[in-house]
């Protein structure tokens, strides 16, 4: 026979106080002494008593958990090393201050649509290219958010990285090298192939891109230049490298990816084509995941702070929650990258 839960009422009674004593104990302890707490707790450990968490809830209008508002479906997001570095920030920061962590993937394709179903306290919204009512959505509930490698959006709390400058670095060293003929592959951006109306990290990073070309007295529009747009995803880098490698005489002669994801993917289906990195093709990633050291061959890539951006988003996101100012002073932090030079770069043949 199923075992009735323990209830409120239950441990109040074997404790030998009032219900409303068992209730300061788990919700507003401050309001008992510290023996009469001691008892209670000591007492409702001993009976097996939890508390209902829908209920508490309920009377605390708090859900203690913090919410990750994801741009990809959610076995996307797990294949990308990126999001296990920003989670283990995001973590330190819900062990400090007690809260859980909720992931809320697109519903239905839309990050929008998945605001109401999350029962959080509050949103880290990652990746939001352009708003498409998120903001409004957000702000109109009342719910405090942060949000990580978008738009900044006045008064609201962010965490972005100097995504132009790191860019236009790595593209500066290739063309150093003597490379012309490069490839650029960026995250699909859903807009089409006019890269003027991109958002985001993707419009910040190709304009890194062009300014890099630009001090060399070359453009986007160059013969030998070509931007193609695949999914942030390992096998997106397959797909894109099989795309520029297709024609010998039109093959690049360096691959500039916007992600070291789809770096690993172009490694992979260059070593299947026989292409030689360097020899043959230079490739770069972006972020500096465990992976680059150890691929071989090793990654150039550009070092950005995963982890310190996810403990950053979620230290503002706890402030914005616990803040007692009705428009508390946005905090927004842009962070600083670093070209990291290794062995899958190297002067073009010839």
């Amino acid at each position: 026979m199923k075992q009735r839960r323990v209830t409120m009422q239950d441990v109040a009674d074997a404790a030998h106080v009032s219900k409303t004593a068992v209730s300061f104990a788990f919700n507003d302890s401050s309001r008992l002494s510290e023996a009469t707490l001691r008892h209670i707790l000591a007492v409702a450990e001993e009976l097996g008593y939890t508390q209902n968490p829908a209920g508490r809830m309920l009377r605390t209008r708090k859900t203690s958990s913090l919410g990750l508002l994801l741009p990809q479906q959610l076995d996307l997001v797990l294949t990308n090393p990126y999001y296990t570095q920003f989670l283990q920030g995001v973590g330190q920061t819900c062990h400090r201050e007690g809260y859980t962590l909720l992931l809320a993937p697109p519903l239905r394709g839309s990050m929008l649509k998945a605001i109401p179903y999350a029962a959080v306290d509050g949103f880290m919204v990652s990746g939001l290219e352009s708003d498409r009512g998120e903001v409004a959505a957000l702000r109109q509930r009342g719910i405090p958010f942060v949000l990580v490698d978008s738009e900044p959006v006045a008064g609201v709390p962010s965490v972005e990285i100097d995504d132009t400058e790191g860019i236009q670095t790595l593209v500066e060293h290739l063309l150093d090298l003597g490379h012309r003929r490069i490839a650029v592959l960026s995250f699909e951006t859903g807009v089409g192939d006019d890269w003027r109306h991109w958002h985001g990290p993707v419009k910040r990073r190709l304009l890194g891109v062009e300014a890099a070309l630009e001090r060399r007295g070359l453009a986007l529009a160059e013969p030998g230049v070509r931007v193609v747009q695949v999914p942030c995803t390992r096998h997106g880098g397959e797909i894109g490298f099989e795309e520029v490698w297709a024609d010998p005489e039109q093959r690049p002669t360096a691959i500039v990816c916007f992600s070291d994801i789809i770096a690993f993917g172009v490694l992979d289906a260059a070593a299947r084509a026989g292409a030689r990195i360097p020899e043959d093709l230079s490739v770069t990633g972006f972020d500096d995941l465990d992976e680059a050291h150890s691929s071989r061959p090793s990654l150039t890539t550009v070092r950005q702070p995963i982890e310190t951006k996810g403990r950053l988003a979620a230290d503002y996101l706890v402030e914005a929650i616990t803040s007692d100012a009705r428009d508390p002073e946005a905090r927004q932090m842009r962070l600083h990258t670093a070209l990291l030079l290794r062995d899958s770069t190297a002067p073009p043949r010839g």
